[in-house]
């Protein structure tokens, strides 16, 4: 299994996940499908989901046209974003679906807080593609419309840290010190995941 992170515009990641198969998943692609396009053909990778973690424009106003290049990927989104979306979802997620891409398992995790209908994916057991609900050493904002402070607090106690230590953070930004981390590292440095109570969280500048 393949993870490919790519710098999109000045600080957003897109993902690319893969196998032998050949059988790829495209993770916000941006305001700019180019990037993954070349990197799909460079590789002759068939594409055949385009996932979006949440609604914000600097995430997904370019799946329109890596659909349109690609008519038999299917676009994911959660059921409480797909309201948000500007285009058609083919394929509507919740709390714990499941669904595989070759030999890779695509666990999607309902994560509200910056937006309604955030989503982090987990990827096999190694990886978690986290948007802009975790990013390394900080979480997302959470004063944007639809956000919400409890919710951010809620599912990064109840959603994030329960999981594995070993899993490695890939954040919607480049807002850290590094593009990626583990998530035991991230337990212990992250300021918005090491506070003991929505108090402590809620006078974190």
């Amino acid at each position: 299994m393949t993870i490919k992170q790519l710098r999109i515009g000045n600080d957003n990641f897109c993902y690319i996940l893969y196998d032998t198969s050949k059988q790829a998943a495209v993770i916000d692609p941006g305001y700019t499908e180019n990037n993954a396009t070349s990197f799909l053909l460079k590789h002759t990778l068939n594409l055949r989901f385009i996932i979006a973690s949440h609604h914000h424009g600097d995430h997904i106003t370019s799946i329109p046209n890596l659909k349109k290049y690609n008519p038999k990927a299917q676009i994911i989104a959660s059921f409480d974003e797909r309201k948000n979306l500007p285009f058609n979802v083919d394929i509507l997620v919740s709390d714990h679906t499941k669904l595989k891409l070759g030999q890779i398992t695509l666990h999607f995790i309902h994560t509200p807080g910056h937006t309604p209908g955030s989503i982090c994916v987990k990827v096999n057991n190694s990886a978690i593609i986290t948007g802009d609900t975790l990013f390394i050493d900080d979480c997302g904002r959470t004063d944007l419309p639809g956000g919400s402070l409890i919710e951010m607090y809620n599912t990064l106690q109840k959603k994030i840290l329960p999981l594995s230590d070993e899993l490695i953070v890939y954040p919607g930004h480049d807002y850290g010190p590094k593009p990626f981390d583990t998530l035991g590292n991230q337990k212990n440095t992250n300021k918005t995941l090491t506070v003991k109570s929505f108090d402590d969280f809620s006078k974190i500048e």
